[in-house]
């Protein structure tokens, strides 16, 4: 199997002493490429701080992390920068547009960075065609609504093409209609390009668009199911789970 991502004996703790907090306690995960995953857990359950030990934004205290097969636990923080905008995409609960920038320009923010924006135009309009962006991509954020500011942040997450999509929260600023398109918008995204995607949120709605589910408790991984696209299959599991 290949594989988009791998973490082995991870650990991640905050504070020290008594007031020590084990956010993450140790746990192995793994994602085919080509998967759309979900994590779900209650707040302080470290999903986010998962995700982000996942992505190399946080070192870990222990274990491993691999990426499409490339270890990054120990790189440099410009190593990690390099390697996060080549094969990771971001997505944001506050989507971290640059508010100066138009809808294009921050979808196109990976590339010029890297150097390599002609390149990438060709992926660039597939995308926005696929997001439904091309009449808002002279717009900037503030000018564009919350659903659509979310969409160009997922643009702007494809746009290097990367290994994996990572999001966290993504529809945690967004109402209930929007959150759902957002849903149908990463299974299009999974389906058409391919891409593998790992969520964290909350949101049964969102568990529910995944083709897997973990739950989280604590810093361990507590269930695993799939949710054939059910919410309430997902809602029942999950409170079976925080319930033991």
């Amino acid at each position: 199997m290949e594989e988009a991502l791998r973490a082995t004996g991870l650990k991640k703790t905050f504070g020290s002493g008594d007031g020590a907090v084990a956010a993450i306690a140790g746990i192995d995960f793994s994602m085919a490429r080509g998967a759309f995953e979900a994590i779900m857990g209650p707040s302080g359950s470290g999903k986010s701080t998962f995700l982000h030990l996942a992505s190399g934004l946080l070192g870990p205290d222990a274990g491993t992390v691999a990426v499409g097969g490339h270890e990054i636990t120990g790189l440099g923080d410009r190593e990690l920068t390099i390697f996060r905008r080549r094969h990771i995409g971001l997505i944001f609960q506050d989507f971290n547009l640059i508010p100066t920038m138009t809808a294009l320009e921050n979808i196109e923010l990976p590339l010029l960075l890297d150097g390599a924006v002609a390149g990438g135009s060709g992926r660039i309009d597939e995308i926005v065609g696929l997001l439904g962006l091309g009449e808002r991509l002279s717009h900037l954020p503030w000018q564009l609504s919350g659903g659509e500011r979310q969409r160009v942040a997922i643009a702007r997450a494809l746009a290097g093409n990367p290994e994996i999509v990572m999001a966290d929260e993504p529809t945690g600023n967004l109402d209930s209609p929007a959150a759902r398109r957002l849903c149908g918008i990463l299974r299009e995204v999974n389906a058409r390009l391919g891409r593998s995607i790992l969520v964290v949120s909350h949101d049964p709605v969102v568990a529910a668009a995944a083709d897997r589910v973990h739950i989280l408790r604590d810093g361990r991984f507590v269930e695993s199911f799939e949710p054939g696209g059910d919410v309430s299959v997902v809602s029942a599991r999950y409170v079976a789970a925080m319930g033991r």
